[in-house]
């Protein structure tokens, strides 16, 4: 399964492009990917980029996918998945567990469903910490036409989706959703 870090926000209450900002030595957005590596099911890493930074993040080494339309996480899930399945993070997600995301990837694969996503007890989605089958893509551009453009609503509109009760895993594996979107985040990582 293809690992795919969306890095196509605006940073806007960061102050500045937090997956560029350098924490331990090296970019947020590497800490990122490291952790997706370190993934058994994970066989290959892309960097979904907005037109604006994708020669920033083509310094990384990765294949580039360029998400033209830029409206939001839905339209960088819609680009990600035109190379196939992916279980999509954000590039500001340091924190992934490994063991976490091979347990999604493993009921995805046995669920034979268009998307497995954790879920909390209130309804609330992690949708990205998600793994996706390149056919939720179709439902994607059909929202997208539409012009609705909320993720969580496109996942909860589909019919054939696999949920992972997070509640019901072990409780360290929920560091996985932590995600920096403010320079006073980055002190949990920085121990």
């Amino acid at each position: 399964m293809i690992g795919a870090v969306l890095a196509g926000g605006k940073s806007r209450r960061f102050g500045e492009d937090k997956l560029l900002f350098e924490i331990n030595g090296k970019p947020l957005v590497l800490h990122t990917i490291e952790r997706l590596e370190g993934c058994s099911s994970i066989k290959k890493v892309i960097i979904v980029a907005s037109p604006q930074n994708r020669e920033a993040m083509e310094e990384f080494g990765y294949e580039v996918v360029v998400d033209d339309l830029t409206i939001g996480p839905i339209s960088g899930v819609y680009s990600a998945l035109s190379l196939g399945d992916a279980f999509v993070v954000g590039g500001d997600m340091p924190s992934l567990i490994p063991e976490f995301i091979d347990y999604i990837i493993k009921q995805f694969n046995n669920s034979g469903k268009i998307a497995c996503v954790p879920r909390w007890s209130n309804g609330y989605l992690e949708p990205l910490h998600a793994a996706y089958s390149k056919n939720f893509r179709d439902i994607l551009e059909e929202r997208i036409e539409k012009g609705l453009y909320k993720l969580g609503d496109a996942i909860s509109s589909a019919k054939n989706v696999c949920y992972i009760k997070i509640e019901d895993l072990p409780l360290g594996w929920r560091e996985s959703f932590f995600n920096v979107n403010k320079k006073e985040d980055l002190h949990r990582i920085m121990q």
